[in-house]
């Protein structure tokens, strides 16, 4: 696995999320015999700690409140709520625990397949909030794999007004990251890992498999 500083020698631009809690539940989650209700569960403590990396500069206002004690001035979150955007179908196991973390966010999903001969992301499904210009977007899906699904969504997402994005994942690849960043460089990607490279299948080494398969038990 990549580190950060072997991010910045290759001018690959991502912020790698090294808590311990993160990458222990990575491993666990990375273990093939693992069922899919315990994948489910770490998946979402992990989007917590995601979350929580993603949205540490959201800005702030002071507003008046009285505690039983006496009244003061105290910071609540500025500006329109935000917007989680699933990348359907593996998006909405992130998706989950975000929305334990800011409940009172927006969402929308964007649905893409990736055709299995050329590995290119074709939509199959659009719904998202109003007023996206005015929101930060942040938009979710567990692998950043080839990218094409995930610049292929942050495109339509621009094309439908959205102005400040951020994508984050559980995994990514190099390659990923490098064609992610090519294609939208205003759009920061945050990662609890980055794997060695992708496979001739378009999958990431070591990897985890197929995260929808795994998060809801398919094949």
């Amino acid at each position: 696995m990549l580190t950060q500083q072997d991010l910045e020698a290759k001018g690959l631009s991502a912020t790698l999320l090294t808590h311990p809690l993160v990458v222990h539940k990575l491993t666990l989650m990375r273990d093939k015999t693992l069922s899919s209700a315990a994948f489910r569960m770490l998946l979402r403590e992990i989007s917590w700690l995601l979350c929580f990396e993603v949205t540490k500069d959201l800005p702030l206002e002071m507003r008046a409140v009285e505690t039983p004690v006496a009244p003061m001035e105290g910071p609540v979150l500025k500006g329109k709520k935000l917007a989680f955007i699933s990348i359907l179908r593996a998006g909405n196991g992130l998706l989950d625990g975000m929305l334990d973390v800011i409940p009172s966010a927006r969402v929308g999903h964007v649905g893409l397949f990736r055709d299995p001969k050329t590995l290119q992301a074709v939509e199959y499904y659009y719904k998202v909030p109003s007023n996206m210009h005015d929101r930060l977007i942040i938009v979710v899906d567990p692998m950043l794999a080839t990218a094409n699904s995930a610049i292929a969504a942050v495109e339509r997402l621009k094309q439908g007004g959205a102005k400040n994005m951020r994508f984050v994942c559980l995994i990514s690849s190099p390659e990923g990251i490098k064609a992610f960043n090519e294609a939208h460089p205003d759009v920061n990607v945050v990662t609890a890992a980055v794997d060695t490279h992708l496979n001739e299948h378009g999958y990431i080494v070591p990897g985890l498999g197929d995260a929808g398969d795994r998060i809801f038990g398919t094949k």
